[in-house]
Order: C-alpha cells, then structure tokens, then sequence
C-alpha cells in the first residue's frame, strides 16, 4: 500500500506545482516513509511510499526509465515477479528489481497490453513524453484503488477522492444517483462516486489520456462458462492446495511484521494456517494475529474455533475487546479517510482491528476476505439437481446441508426446489410436474395436495385481479426506504429494475458463482478496506482475491462446491492436515448482528435516537422517513430483530450523520 496523485494539464496551461503539493499532504497516511514529486511541462506526477516488501526499501517513485521517455507512479505488490523478469529480460539480481520497475518493462515491452500480463494487485500511471500520453490501469479485481477527475483544461488521479477534493478546481458536487444506488443496496456501478465529477477507474481497466480525447477499455474479463475436468476429486484438491498456499506465499513478501485477522471462520483460519506454515519454513519469525473477542455478547464469540488455530503452531496473538466499541464510535476518525458515506454496520470492526495491528508495527495484515464467494458454497446446485428432475439427489444433498448449516431441509426446498415446479408449469410440462411431485412427497412428506393446489394450479390463475386491488408502492420494485419522489426526479426505476435484479437470473452453481466475482458490491467493499489499512498505514492483502485462484474455482464442476451436504468441499478437502478439523468441518459462521444491536441499543441509543426522530433536513430529501421510523420501532421493540430492518436504520442513519458533516450540492 502507498499512495498516488497525479496532474495531466492537458490544455497547455501552467501547470502550478503547489496543486501536486496539496495533493500529497492529503494521503500523507498512505505514504510514512517518504514523498517524492516528479513534474516537467504539463505533467506532475507525486508518490508515497510505505515499505512492505524488501525490494520497497530500494524503490524511488516516481520512476524514469533508462531512456527518459517514460515515467512511472504506482501502488502495487506483482505477484508474478520471477516469470517476468525472465520475460522481460531485466538485466538485475531478481532481489534488486523493483516492482515498479517490472511494471515499466512491462509497458515498454507490450505497451497498451502490459497490464494482461501483471497478476498482483496493483493501480498506477505512466507518463509517456513522446506520445504526449497518460496510461493508467487497475488491477483485476480492484484491489487498489484509483480516482479521477477530468475538465476540459486537466486530468487529475489519486489513490483517494479527498486528494481530489482537496483542489479549487474539482466541484463538491454530489451525484444522487449514488446515494439511490446506496439506499436501494445496489452497488453495482463500477465508475461512479458521491461526487458527480469524480470517477473511478473500474477493476480490470486501462485508460488513456492525450490531447486526441480519453480512452478506457477492458484488459480482462473473467469468463463465465470456463471449464476444468481433472482426474479425481483428490486431483482437485491438489490443485486447489497448491493454488492458494501460491495466494498466500505471494503475500507474504514483507521486512516488516506480518499479521493475519483470525476470526475463527473457515476463510481467515485458512489463510493464518497456511501463512503460518509457510513462514516456519522460511525461518522467519511468528505470525501474528488479530482477533475480536466478546465477553459481553457471548453469542458473537469464537474464541473457541480461535484458540484451536492458536493451538496448532506457534503465533503471536492478539485481541480485541469488540462489544466495548461501537458502530459510530471512531465515526469522526474513519470519516477523515472514508470520503463517502457508504460504510457498513461493521466497518468498525476491521477498523479496530487495523488500530491493533498498527500498535504491533505490523504493515502487512492478511485476511480471509469472501473466501466465501471465491471458493463458492454451491448451493444453487440444489437447483440444477431438481431442474434435472434429480429430486433424490436433491434431498440426499439438502437433508445434510441443514444439519450442517443449522436450517431446514424444507427451507431449502423452498428456496431452491419449489420454484422449479413452477417453472414446469409455466412450460406445460406437467408429467415432469407430476414426478416431481411424486418425489417430494415420498422425500419431504409434503401432501400431494398442497404441492398440485399451491404449484401447478394457483400459478395459473390470472393476476389482473391482485393488480387492481394493489398500490402503486406495493408493486413498485424499488425498495421501500428511497423516497419515490426522490426516485422520480433521478429517474432512478429502470435503473434498478436494470441492474439491480442482474444476478437473479441464475439458474446454475456456475452462472451464480460468476455473479458474485463480478459484482460491482465486491470492488466497493475492497475500496473500504484499502482505506480502513490506509488510516493505519498498513497494507491489507487478500489471498482469496488472487486472480489465478478465482479463475480455477470457478472453473471446477459444481459437486467440488457442495457434495455431501457440505459446502465447499473442495477447500475442505484440500486443507485437511493444515486446518483443525473442528475449523475444517464447520458449518456456518457466528452472526456478528447481537454486537451490532448491542452498540445501537446500549451503547449510542440517544444518537440513534435523536436521528431517527429528527433527521436532517437533506436527508429527509432521500428517504421516506415513515418507513425509517417504523423499522427502528421494530429493532428497538421486538425480541426477533429482522436484518432488513437493520440494514434500514443504518443506511439512513449513516446517510443521516455524514450529510450533517459533509457539506454537499445537489
């Protein structure tokens, strides 16, 4: 993690150094060891340095290259270094080769195709004089972060929104379009901001900037129908052990202490297990970890699956008292480094854990982020199987899996196998209708009856008469939170109904495992947590989001992700020996919710409070405040709290504390 910013005075203007200054001043956190600005004609070009890995301590950016035609800025950790200094031909010792330096090669050898071949994540800019150029580019997955904004006079990019900000010339605008993607919990738009004239480069992009005009383009698309058939289920494990210990090892690069948050889940032991196990052969010293603990809400605890990682080697652990923090404890902190106000229910959790981590001097801290969506629990197979008519299978799948996972065999019935009865219907297919039915009955004791009334006949009958009996809210698809005058004036409806039911349409593991890799809410949360490591001056590093395990995960046949009521079984088989078994063979995860409802209900009460009943006139421009008001009723009042009502009060009421702080123009 380091820090960049950039000026591209496009229109011949002059270009004043002081900008690049200012710019620098505000990601001073991002960079302790050092600022440096290079600035020539129409071009400044400004970095801060953080020293993680060993070849950092010799790097100075921005770089020039040998001929003096090229000039680089970059925040970024390659993962495929050896294969590309042989590629390149750099003419070093491997351990003196910057990874900046490869990058430049890169581009000098492949130019506009240099980043299809960097894996690691990465985002940086090279000044090109003689084409009087700016290419930039993202990582895949956009892990690090980059920001933009563009005039008719200039181009200007940084690592943070606020380094934009921070300039006369860029407008403090707000685009309402992303506080409707915000409330309608769609964060599916790759390039937008708050700020109506701020953008952000999307994963897996490139952009040139020159006097003819702007380019942006896709370098690499994760393909949705790719294939893998090994031999045996062992050689998928095989496989998929040595894909991520890969993931891990590439991580692990660092002088300076390494931690790991340690949940206790299957994801974060994974990666503690494996870092561990690979620093003991390497001679290098412990690893250390980072872990919440709740002795006040118990039901949120794991110290239990916690210590038994603990158990298995030799760490330096740490701890975190979680249930003494609250939601919005540190808000004025973290919003000196989040310049939106979209933070989750439990951003506050990360960000103590980051302070933990920075107290120990750690500057690398790994974590177990989406393991879950990486590796991919299968469950829409369920769906394949009865859309197969495999109505056994199904059953013999669906009864473990709610055993293991604490839910119903009936429930997943309902989620995954009823809705293809209708679906027969509808295709007037009804003698597999009538099997299918057959088959449930003997399997889940449903009377034939009920299945034929409520599936195969009820589907029928015309709606015309619902309609009309039905409010224009109740059939209107946006969700109830955004006020729909609000809606109106954006004309936010087709854009929901357009991108926020995209990931509906999956009928198999694999359609559905593609949805969530490529889902705009992935690159916004990774966003979060570069900034939540960036406020600590640390560097967060994310095994599960190495390109290369990605793309084998999703290739794999969906029995690797769930068989046997387990899901993925793939990652469970492949780690046995290096996770404890009580880890290795867990079902699901704690809630951390009780937490959440203990800092609200206990801890800042009079803050929410005061919100809900007063909130701020601009937010009130945004929401139905009826609808507000009525959810907290409920999370304040009744023993069963519903997330969705959870998810209300804390997209208002974040909404709500950050307008009365940050002040905006529509």
């Amino acid at each position: 993690m380091s820090g960049i910013a950039g000026i591209y005075a496009q229109r011949g203007q002059f270009l004043d150094p002081a900008f690049i200054s200012t710019m620098m001043d505000s990601l001073a956190h991002r960079g302790p060891n050092g600022t440096d600005v290079w600035c020539e004609n129409k071009m400044a070009l400004g970095h801060l340095m953080l020293w993680t890995t060993a070849e950092s301590l010799l790097e100075r950016l921005p770089l020039v290259s040998q001929t003096g035609n090229l000039v680089i800025t970059a925040d970024a950790r390659i993962d495929n270094r050896d294969e590309l200094i042989i590629a390149l031909e750099l003419p070093y010792p491997p351990a003196k080769i910057t990874d900046s330096q490869i990058i430049l090669g890169a581009y000098e050898k492949w130019r506009e195709n240099c980043s299809e071949h960097l894996i690691g994540a990465f985002a940086f800019a090279i000044w090109d004089k003689k084409r009087q150029s700016l290419f930039c580019s993202r990582d895949h997955f956009g892990v690090k972060p980059f920001y933009y904004h563009q005039s008719d006079q200039e181009f200007l990019f940084a690592s943070e929104i606020k380094a934009l900000l921070c300039l006369p010339q860029v407008p403090r605008r707000v685009d309402e379009v992303r506080i409707a993607d915000y409330l309608s919990m769609m964060m599916e738009d790759k390039s937008i901001t708050t700020y109506a004239d701020i953008f952000r480069l999307p994963p897996a992009h490139c952009m040139q900037v020159s006097l003819s005009g702007t380019d942006i383009w896709s370098y690499w698309t994760l393909q949705p129908d790719a294939q893998i058939v090994l031999d045996s289920d062992e050689a998928y494990a095989q496989e998929f052990h040595h894909l991520f210990t890969e993931a891990v090892r590439c991580r692990l690069r660092s002088v300076l202490p390494i931690g790991s948050q340690l949940s206790g889940g299957l994801d974060s032991s994974a990666v503690t297990c494996t870092a561990q196990s690979l620093l003991t052969q390497y001679g290098k010293e412990p690893l250390h970890t980072i872990s919440n603990i709740f002795d006040d809400v118990t039901e949120c605890d794991e110290r239990p699956y916690i210590n038994a990682v603990l158990e298995s080697g030799p760490f330096t652990s740490h701890f975190v008292h979680a249930d003494q923090v609250s939601p919005i404890q540190d808000l004025a902190d973290i919003w000196k480094i989040e310049d939106e106000a979209f933070v989750g229910p439990n951003h506050f959790l990360p960000w103590q854990l980051n302070r933990a981590a920075h107290q120990q001097g750690i500057r690398v801290f790994l974590d177990g982020f989406d393991g879950d969506t990486t590796v991919s629990h299968g469950v829409l197979r369920l769906k394949e199987l009865a859309s197969a008519g495999e109505w056994s299978n199904f059953w013999h799948e669906a009864s473990p899996l709610a055993q293991h996972f604490d839910c119903s065999a009936q429930y997943l019935l309902i989620q995954y196998g009823l809705p293809v009865l209708k679906d027969l219907v509808q295709r007037g297919r009804w003698w597999a209708f009538i099997q299918a039915v057959d088959q449930i009955h003997h399997h889940f004791q449903i009377s034939r009856k009920h299945l034929f009334w409520h599936y195969g006949f009820k589907p029928l009958i015309p709606k015309f008469w619902e309609l009309q009996h039905r409010s224009f809210d109740a059939i209107s698809p946006l969700p109830p939170l955004i006020n729909r005058q609000f809606a109106k004036h954006i004309d936010f409806e087709h854009r929901f109904q357009t991108l926020g039911t995209a990931s509906h349409a999956a009928n198999t593991v694999q359609e559905d495992h593609w949805f969530s890799l490529t889902t705009g809410l992935l690159v916004f949360v990774l966003e979060l947590l570069d900034r939540s490591a960036a406020a600590f001056s640390i560097e967060a590093r994310h095994p599960f989001m190495d390109k290369r395990l990605i793309e084998f995960c999703l290739a794999v046949p969906p029995e690797q992700k769930l068989n046997q009521g387990w899901s993925r079984m793939i990652m469970r088989h492949a780690l046995a020996g290096v996770l404890p078994k009580s880890i290795q063979w867990r079902g699901g995860k704690t809630s951390m919710t009780p937490n959440f409802l203990h800092g609200v209900l206990m801890l800042d009460r009079p803050v929410f409070d005061d919100l809900v009943n007063h909130p701020p006139q601009q937010l009130q421009q945004y929401i139905d405040v009826d609808v507000l008001q009525e959810a907290y009723h409920r999370m304040t009042s009744e023993t069963q709290v519903k997330n969705a009502d959870i998810m209300t009060v804390w997209q208002a009421s974040i909404l709500g504390l950050w307008l009365r702080h940050h002040p905006i123009t529509p």
